[in-house]
């Protein structure tokens, strides 16, 4: 049998401890809960577009429509395809950086490139141009890219 050897001061400090947890557990879920009511009842009276910030209920409503339609199925290729692209991506990493450790002379001629594609955004080196056609746009004639001022409007420059 196990003694406790905890004074009754302790005991206090440790229920009081316990019940400032409980109360700021239930207030911060208070809050939650009353965001979502005021969400809802904004979006209800039109007072916030709905179309943009949609409601709770059209929320619930689609994930219990993707739910019926295989949703897990889904998820699961989802996490499946990051794990394999993660480890195939971290494996590949590391055979090119024991072939650079290994060679010095390969490590030499790579160094420029590498500096290059390091410096450059990730999202410039993905595999598609999906969606990046022309814009309709005269003024956004660029390649998926907004620019304020476009290569139009600096070649044909006139002062006022």
């Amino acid at each position: 049998m196990i003694v406790s050897n905890i004074s009754n001061e302790r005991k206090k400090y440790l229920k009081s401890k316990r019940r400032n947890k409980t109360l700021i557990f239930l207030t911060q879920i208070g809050i939650l809960i009353g965001f979502i009511i005021l969400w809802e009842t904004l979006a209800n009276a039109n007072i916030i577009d709905s179309f943009i910030m949609s409601k709770p209920s059209r929320i619930i409503e689609t994930f219990s429509n993707l739910a019926s339609n295989d949703l897990i199925k889904h998820l699961w290729v989802t996490v499946y395809e990051t794990l394999v692209g993660f480890l195939l991506g971290t494996i590949l990493g590391s055979f090119v950086a024991i072939l650079l450790w290994w060679s010095p002379f390969l490590s030499k001629v790579l160094e420029p490139f590498l500096v290059v594609l390091n410096s450059l955004p990730k999202v410039a080196l993905r595999s598609s141009n999906n969606n990046l056609g022309w814009s309709r746009n005269r003024s956004n004639n660029f390649y998926g890219n907004s620019y304020i001022f476009g290569s139009f409007y600096i070649r044909n420059f006139r002062r006022i």
